[in-house]
């Protein structure tokens, strides 16, 4: 994993190489919308998808190709000159219905997506990975072309976390902790919150991701960052103050 994001989040306490149990940090943003409002569709001669099948996503891959390509174009053109990246050290790939801005410090994914739930609907997920450079994060230009992109921070997981374990030690904790969890009936993942933090930790055993309730810059969601981490920090319990470091 390279070291660049992981140096903003100083997650080590001990002598551990955080490493041995975070193979990635990510940022990611979502946005949507209505499959008819893409300039693809044609209200004349297409029908809204009723179901997410290799059919439907092959026809919504044509529809979003000029809409993704446009965002990833600019994009690549706000990187390179934001940035003052030459030609070898910046590349876009765009295979609708995702693309790839790879560039010297980091790499941006893309991807459009109908929506399993609501075929009529599109998703769109922004993750930003692979940070080289840790610094990078206090360029006011890079936290420009990203302002206002990402509401999430993924850690994905070397060995995975047991959900139930996570459950357990949540409802084993005190009231005044102010800790809660919410979970399906199949504890597939969990969803934790402390009060008065406008943060969700959802675990699912493979990923970690903290979700905030608005989009920031990549700068913002560092320092937001800190404030879950302290209150995690707090409890005493090994299964809930170990998962932000």
């Amino acid at each position: 994993m390279s070291p660049g994001l992981l140096s903003c989040f100083n997650m080590a306490k001990s002598a551990d190489d955080p490493r041995t149990f975070i193979s990635q940090i990510s940022l990611v943003g979502r946005g949507g919308g209505a499959v008819k409002t893409l300039a693809g569709f044609k209200k004349s001669h297409h029908t809204v998808p009723d179901a997410v099948n290799a059919a439907t996503q092959g026809f919504f891959a044509k529809l979003c190709a000029g809409e993704l390509a446009a965002e990833a174009e600019d994009f690549f053109q706000r990187a390179r000159a934001g940035l003052g990246y030459k030609r070898k050290e910046i590349a876009l790939e765009v295979t609708s219905p995702a693309a790839v801005l790879a560039a010297k410090d980091f790499t941006l994914e893309i991807a459009y997506a109908l929506e399993e739930a609501d075929p009529a609907s599109y998703g769109v997920t922004r993750t930003l990975h692979s940070l080289r450079n840790g610094d990078l994060l206090q360029v006011a230009e890079f936290d420009a072309l990203f302002a206002g992109q990402f509401s999430g921070i993924v850690f994905a997981l070397t060995k995975g976390a047991r959900v139930e374990a996570v459950i357990d030690a949540v409802e084993g904790l005190d009231a005044d902790m102010r800790l809660t969890v919410a979970y399906p009936s199949d504890c597939r993942q969990c969803t934790l919150t402390v009060a008065e933090v406008e943060a969700a930790v959802i675990c699912d055993g493979a990923t970690l991701e903290m979700r905030f309730p608005r989009n920031a810059s990549p700068r913002e969601l560092i320092e937001a960052f800190a404030a879950v981490r302290r209150a995690f920090a707090l409890t005493k319990d090994r299964a809930l103050s170990g998962l932000l470091g």
